[in-house]
């Protein structure tokens, strides 16, 4: 399984992105996909996440602003980011999911790409 991130860039509070993920090779039985992001000195934290059927969570911090998607025909994953924060600045990962059992699962990153907001 490949990822491949995009969409990052500079933009002034308030402002909106988009950032879109392209997932290829052997993706039939991922089973969720998501976004993760990581500030400077701060642990990688869980944006949103959405699963094959649809069902979508987020972090508190983006409820309201931040919407993820899913276009299964192109294999696209897109996270639209509007009302940003300067807090929102992180370089933001893609994720997918392999299932490997019941709780267990095999999660693939793609290479980050990196959303400042300026205030």
């Amino acid at each position: 399984v490949q990822l491949q991130a995009s969409g990052g860039g500079l933009v002034l509070a308030g402002g909106s992105l988009t950032l879109s993920c392209a997932a290829t090779g052997r993706i039939w039985s991922i089973n969720a996909y998501g976004w993760h992001r990581q500030a400077p000195g701060k642990q990688r934290e869980l944006v949103a996440s959405i699963t094959t059927d649809g069902k979508t969570d987020y972090a508190d911090s983006v409820k309201g602003r931040f919407t993820i998607t899913r276009d299964s025909y192109r294999n696209m994953i897109y996270l639209q980011m509007n009302g940003l924060k300067p807090e929102d600045t992180a370089v933001y990962y893609c994720h997918a999911d392999w299932p490997l059992g019941v709780t267990e699962i095999d999660r693939y990153w793609g290479q980050g790409t990196l959303v400042t907001v300026s205030s």
